[in-house]
């Protein structure tokens, strides 16, 4: 196997035209913003804006990794609360019937390092994550025309949408079983309606890992999470089947799922600007580095929402410089989160804060 590659700052190399498509983006993003503001009376978020699980956990890192995993919030063991946010990517808050890509935020509370930009008065760590290895496009100009669909779709019929899926669902899985997955019918509602605690998660984009570079992903380890893996959710007459389902397997049992890290080795086969392409796991396999722990709880009540959905803000940016986010995607995700977290704060009246203790309410 290949030594892991060095990070270093010319690891990145910018379009001429990134910052015009940046401007682009916060633009559509207010589109969204604009419109679910107005249909609900309430701020969400520009993607990711409905939850399905707000959960208070335990992240504990072991003291005998091997050096090269053993970097950033990981080269110090010991334990840290954090809170996992559950969700799926439209901007709007729509009926669990539309069927789209799974989302999991985790919030790293109390890390030591120096911040990074813009992240200066936090004290956390968030690794913003979706259920497949791959970003839906290669840089934010894709990401551009991704976001441009959904921003047609925002405030659409549901009653539209949700036939839309089912139709999108049956054209899914026949590309499934022949050509691959398509992340763009995926993306508009075509993703298979599985149980989000059976899932495994990734960032998909590449972050700065220490002396190194890092994909990062959390799986599903308990008996009781990895049953569900795979495992279709009936919403049939279920709005919110997501939250029901979620909460009933929290409750009954504590959950665990393990965090892993994929070593950058070969930056042809493993682009650092190229978010579509999967890391080959022959090249570098994931290594598991830390363990999430949650006990029994309540998985969604409305108290949760207030505190995690209106009073605090999960984003890529939001970290230490050992953890950077590298590529063209999360270069163009800083402005874009900010945007989003200033802009529900400042219509819900409701400010954003960094939390110092992973204590949600009942």
């Amino acid at each position: 196997m290949k030594e892991p590659v060095l990070y270093s700052d010319d690891l990145e190399t910018p379009s001429a035209d990134e910052r015009e498509t940046i401007e682009e983006l916060n633009a559509t993003f207010d589109t969204i913003l604009d419109r679910v503001a107005e249909d609900e009376g309430h701020a969400y978020r520009s993607v990711h804006a409905k939850s399905h699980g707000l959960i208070e956990a335990r992240v504990t890192i072991p003291d005998d990794l091997p050096p090269e995993y053993s970097q950033g919030i990981f080269a110090r063991s010991g334990s840290h609360g954090a809170i996992l946010r559950i969700s799926t990517n439209p901007g709007d808050i729509l009926d669990d019937s539309v069927s789209v890509p799974r989302g999991l935020a985790l919030k790293v509370l109390d890390v030591e390092g120096e911040r990074l930009p813009g992240s200066e008065s936090e004290r956390s760590q968030d690794f913003v994550m979706v259920n497949g290895p791959a970003f839906s496009a290669p840089d934010a100009a894709g990401f551009l025309k991704s976001l441009k669909l959904l921003a047609r779709t925002t405030d659409r019929a549901e009653w539209a949408k949700k036939a839309l899926s089912t139709v999108l669902r049956g054209v899914e899985s026949g590309l499934e079983a022949t050509t691959g997955p398509s992340a763009k019918i995926e993306t508009l509602g075509g993703a298979p309606n599985v149980h989000p605690l059976g899932e495994t998660y990734f960032t998909q984009t590449p972050y700065r890992f220490g002396d190194y570079v890092a994909k990062v992903q959390m799986v599903p380890v308990s008996d009781n999470l990895t049953r569900l893996t795979g495992e279709t959710v009936d919403t049939s007459g279920r709005s919110d089947a997501l939250r029901e389902e979620i909460d009933a397997v929290m409750q009954a049992k504590p959950a665990r799922w393990e965090i892993r890290v994929q070593l950058c080795r070969d930056t042809e086969a493993q682009p650092i600007e190229d978010a579509s392409v999967p890391w080959d796991e022959d090249i570098s396999p994931f290594v598991t580095v830390a363990t999430v722990d949650a006990a029994p709880q309540p998985a969604w009540t409305e108290g949760r929402a207030k505190a995690v959905d209106d009073g605090m803000r999960f984003a890529p940016w939001i970290g230490i410089e050992a953890h950077r986010p590298l590529g063209s995607v999360n270069r163009a995700r800083k402005a874009s989160y900010d945007h989003s977290a200033a802009f529900r704060s400042r219509v819900n009246g409701c400010p954003i804060h960094d939390p110092r203790k992973a204590a949600l309410p009942a």
